[in-house]
C-alpha cells in the first residue's frame, strides 16, 4: 500500500515521472530520452509515453508546462509526483519477467525456413554488436554507482544475447 499522497503508479508511469525528475521535458524529449538512459533494459514505446503523460497529469502528478514549438507541450514533475515515483521505488524487489520480441522469435525459429532464420540471426546480431559497443562505453564511463550497476548490466545482458544468437542453429 502507497504511503498517504502517493498515488501507485505502473512501470512506464514510473519510468517516465523518474525522467523528470532532472527537469520539464515534452513527450518527444522523453521518448528520445527513454531510449538513451533505459533503452537496453526497459523499453518505452512513443505511444506509452503519449498515452501516459495526460493520464499522470489529470492525476495530479505532473503539471503543464512550457508550449513549444509545433504544439509540443512540456510537462513537470509535481510533489505528488515525486511522492508517487518514490513509493514505486520503494514497492519494487523480486523477480520480473523479461519481454523480447527477438527470443520468442527465436523459440518459434524452428518454424522458419533456414533462410529466414539466418536473416533474423544475421541482422539481430549486427545490431547487438553495436549495442554491446554503445554499452560498454556507457559503462567505462559511468561515475554514478547505481548507474553504472546499471551499465554492467547492459553490457552482461547484450553479452548473453550474442551468445544465445551464436547457439541458434541457422542450417
Amino acid at each position: 500500500m502507497p504511503p498517504a499522497g502517493a498515488t501507485p503508479v505502473n512501470a512506464t508511469a514510473a519510468a517516465l515521472l523518474g525522467l523528470l525528475h532532472s527537469g520539464p521535458r515534452t513527450g518527444g524529449e522523453l521518448v528520445a530520452d527513454a531510449g538513451e538512459r533505459l533503452g537496453s533494459f526497459f523499453a518505452v514505446t512513443r505511444s506509452q509515453v503519449y498515452r501516459e503523460l495526460p493520464v499522470l497529469a489529470e492525476g495530479g502528478l505532473l503539471r503543464l508546462g512550457k508550449q513549444g514549438p509545433r504544439a509540443s507541450q512540456q510537462y513537470a514533475i509535481t510533489a505528488a509526483g515525486k511522492r508517487s515515483f518514490k513509493a514505486w521505488l520503494g514497492a519494487g524487489g523480486g523477480a520480473d519477467a523479461v519481454r523480447s520480441p527477438l527470443v520468442l522469435r527465436l523459440l518459434h525459429a524452428g518454424t522458419m525456413t533456414a533462410t529466414e532464420r539466418a536473416e533474423l540471426v544475421a541482422t539481430s546480431r549486427g545490431a547487438y554488436a553495436a549495442r554491446l559497443e554503445r554499452a560498454r562505453a556507457a559503462a567505462k564511463g559511468e561515475p554514478d554507482p547505481y548507474r553504472k550497476a546499471v551499465a554492467d548490466f547492459a553490457v552482461a545482458h547484450t553479452r548473453a544475447m550474442l551468445k544465445l544468437l551464436d547457439a541458434v542453429p541457422t542450417a
